[in-house]
């Protein structure tokens, strides 16, 4: 039965090769850097709420290296974001593929102008612009930007990807050819169960330790109480430099027989937040752990992951000694395995529901004293035993108790909508002015208010502790110069501040002219230009901020230059 199994896995490697040779063309991309590819993440890596789009490219902690096209075609997309991208070029090549590159600093010159006088043009810092063919044409191997950190990057790095122009589906670029060295199989370090009876989240998971030889790791024999379980598989893969990557595809068998699999080869963006279902969503919120489910949850929908007809729930009929098998591969074909044995024990009393539970595939509306909170079809992976309730909130701005969800370490895939009737009668400018604050532990996500006759309303796709907030408090930003002071440095900064919520708006007007100010995370930069020469005198800046409730705050700030 074993070297059964073990040809059968060799046959499918074989034909999967075979396939990917068939599919995406084999270098025909070049290195979209001039020093060697190194990883510092891969494609469909764990990330909070989404899959790792791309290869990051490590710029050996250094900005401003050069960015080239990886293979002829055209720009025909750029964007200007605070988080997310940064600043991106898209490029679309004749064979039917998009490159995106991001985090950039500059790009090439008569872009970089093209975007600058758009952005004075719209007087609008942030940009999403599309280009015809003709505009901006690119050959293999031209410099297009300098690399940088900018947008929601932790680290100088080039995030890369390849796209389907059609579809706009991500694929895995490390299935195109490149040539980045890599010798080292996935690493295995944690294997654990559920009890598939009610749902992973409940009671969650039971694990054991694994110990390795080689590539093959095993762990004892585990002893179930459950007859319907699942599995999931905490490891990473990683290349040659030795940063710690993603799973690129996972097999798991019992008694020689596949009975799940799952291969990230192309995600869409509309999907990557299907992750939660992909992932022990609890362990990885609460305790930075990345374990991969071997088994589909029943609001997981994500499209070309896993096999069809393979769910991962294993349905044990017999209390006999049962053969598991877990084979990790990366897209070099570097493998490990994992063998263990599974036995029913004495089965454990069903998880009972309660009458909040929320299933997936089945919308509900769960409701508290003064807070309805509506759930769609697709809001959850799993059955959740939700628990809704109100407490006193101290906050003397606060329109309502504190709204209990739950809690942050159960996801949710659609936005659900959370109404509160407030707790005392509010004014027209109160009303006005009012936001709802869900804090999740991590951040808090603060939402202008939709009045729905007596009841606030918005809308969140995170779980935590909510309250409705009157906030008459103005944003403000802070110059990093005296009043006055002879500026020397190459910039301006601004640092933003709210007491509640975020800047939503920011102008500034340099002498009566709109100022091209950047948005990094809380901050604003401009760097100098001609708007503003060396020797110009002095200058009166005036900046105008508003907050997520609306209120707008005027300052008038002075310098020379």
């Amino acid at each position: 039965m074993k070297i059964f199994s073990k040809l059968v896995l060799i046959i499918c490697f074989i034909n999967n090769i075979i396939t990917y040779a068939q599919n995406y063309p084999q270098n025909y991309f070049r290195n979209p850097l001039n020093i060697p590819m190194q990883l510092a993440a891969n494609f469909g890596a764990i990330r909070t709420n989404h899959f790792h789009m791309g290869l990051d490219l490590r710029t050996n902690s250094q900005e401003n290296l050069p960015v080239i096209a990886t293979a002829e075609g055209y720009v025909s997309r750029i964007k200007v974001e605070r988080y997310g991208f940064g600043n991106a070029v898209y490029i679309t090549h004749p064979n039917g593929y998009t490159t995106v590159y991001a985090h950039l600093n500059r790009y090439f010159s008569k872009l970089d102008e093209y975007v600058k006088e758009r952005q004075y043009k719209d007087e609008k810092w942030e940009q999403d612009i599309t280009f015809q063919p003709g505009q901006f044409p690119v050959e293999k191997g031209q410099q297009i930007a300098l690399s940088g950190n900018t947008g929601g990057s932790a680290g100088p790095h080039l995030h890369f990807e390849i796209r389907d122009t059609k579809t706009e589906e991500c694929l895995n670029p490390l299935l195109f050819g490149f040539t980045i060295p890599d010798t080292i199989a996935p690493i295995i370090s944690g294997l654990y169960w559920y009890d598939r009876r009610f749902s992973t989240y409940e009671p969650g998971a039971d694990g054991t330790a694994v110990k390795k030889a080689g590539n093959v790791y095993t762990a004892n024999l585990i002893q179930v109480n459950s007859p319907e379980i699942s599995f999931g598989i905490k490891a990473v893969d990683k290349a040659n430099q030795g940063f710690n990557l993603g799973i690129y595809n996972a097999d798991l068998l019992m008694d020689g027989k596949l009975i799940y699999s799952f291969k990230i080869d192309k995600i869409h963006y509309d999907d990557t937040r299907y992750i939660n279902g992909c992932i022990d969503y609890p362990k990885f919120i609460r305790d930075k752990m990345g374990i991969q489910h071997l088994s589909d949850l029943p609001g997981m929908k994500l499209q070309n992951y896993s096999l069809p007809n393979l769910t991962g729930i294993i349905n044990l009929q017999d209390e006999q000694i049962h053969n598991i098998e877990i084979v990790l591969k990366d897209t070099k074909g570097n493998t490990s395995r994992l063998t263990t044995k599974i036995q029913l024990s004495k089965t454990s009393e069903k998880i009972p529901s309660t009458a909040k539970t929320i299933m997936a595939n089945e919308g509900k509306t769960v409701t508290t004293e003064s807070a309805e909170i509506s759930f769609s079809k697709n809001a959850v992976y799993d059955a959740v035993n939700f628990n809704a309730y109100e407490k006193p909130d101290t906050n003397p701005n606060a329109a309502s108790n504190a709204i209990v969800l739950q809690n942050p370490y159960i996801p949710v895939q659609d936005e659900y909508t959370l109404k509160i009737k407030p707790n005392r009668k509010l004014t027209s400018a109160e009303k006005d002015k009012a936001v709802i604050l869900l804090d999740y532990g991590s951040d808090k996500t603060v939402v202008k208010v939709k009045w729905n006759g007596d009841w606030a309303e918005g809308k969140f796709n995170r779980l935590g502790t909510a309250k409705l907030l009157t906030d008459n408090s103005l944003p403000s930003v802070s110059a990093g110069w005296a009043e006055g002071a002879l500026v020397n440095s190459s910039s301006l900064l601004l640092k933003g501040a709210t007491n509640v919520g975020d800047i939503i708006s920011f102008r500034a007007e340099l002498d009566g002219k709109w100022l091209r100010f950047a948005r990094v995370k809380d901050n604003f930069v401009y760097a100098f230009d001609e708007k503003c020469l060396k020797g110009s005198g002095a200058h009166t800046l005036k900046v105008t901020t508003i907050n997520t409730a609306g209120n707008t705050n005027t300052q008038t700030f002075t310098f020379r230059r």
